[in-house]
């Protein structure tokens, strides 16, 4: 899996990251992955479900891996955030 199959989610509307997939897949990707931590976990699962339900039917998700990243701030102090990966194929 290359690098450029990632896509990472933010703060920005779903639409956008559903468009970056679609556009990995229309041209010969037929594997993506959606990477997103903390809040943005959820904003991941709207992504896969928009793409698999709207746009591409034939699309599933082969694999979901969930994890914690310590994260350290600025003041030292040390967060735990979650993690999710969907593994998207066509």
């Amino acid at each position: 899996m290359s690098e450029e199959n990632i896509v990472y989610i933010g703060n920005k509307p779903v639409m956008n990251y559903v468009l970056a997939v679609v556009t990995q897949i229309n041209t010969g990707t037929s594997e993506v992955i959606l990477k997103a931590r903390g809040r943005a976990i959820s904003r991941a699962v709207d992504v896969a479900e928009i793409v698999r339900n709207r746009f591409i039917p034939d699309m599933d998700v082969e694999n979901i891996a969930i994890n914690t990243e310590e994260i350290v701030g600025n003041d030292g102090v040390s967060t735990n955030v979650s993690t999710i990966e969907l593994q998207l194929k066509k």
